[in-house]
């Protein structure tokens, strides 16, 4: 019944795109010191989810196919910042504040997940 929700499915969806953000934190962390290693970041969940059509069909999953018959995913894109003498472009510091900023989205998904559940517990009058 949640999943029919709008809000809901937006709160899914961000949560989700959370989830692979930091994925790619993660990775770009892991490889901080690997020669020519290049950072890579999703965009914003806001320009992600501005771009998709309202109304229009819309792929969550790589499987998902859209009207014109292609896959669409969002794809990292290399992240901005100077190269180290190595060639590595990951920033231990600016990996650490995304890492907070995914946290904090991921918390504000599951709280608004939450309120719509609570909301619609107490419109079947329970608790």
């Amino acid at each position: 019944m949640l999943e029919t929700l709008n809000v809901t499915r937006m709160a899914g969806a961000m949560a989700e795109h959370a989830s692979r953000r930091m994925e790619l934190v993660a990775k770009n962390v892991a490889q901080s010191a690997t020669p020519g290693y290049k950072a890579t970041d999703l965009p914003e969940f806001s320009e992600v989810y501005q771009d998709s059509a309202p109304g229009g069909m819309r792929a969550t999953r790589p499987g998902h196919f859209t009207s014109a018959g292609t896959v669409m995913t969002e794809v990292p894109r290399p992240s901005t910042g100077g190269a180290s003498p190595n060639g590595n472009t990951v920033s231990l510091e600016e990996e650490m504040v995304k890492s907070v900023m995914i946290r904090k989205d991921h918390n504000m998904a599951m709280a608004v997940y939450g309120n719509a559940r609570d909301i619609l517990r107490a419109s079947l009058g329970r608790k």
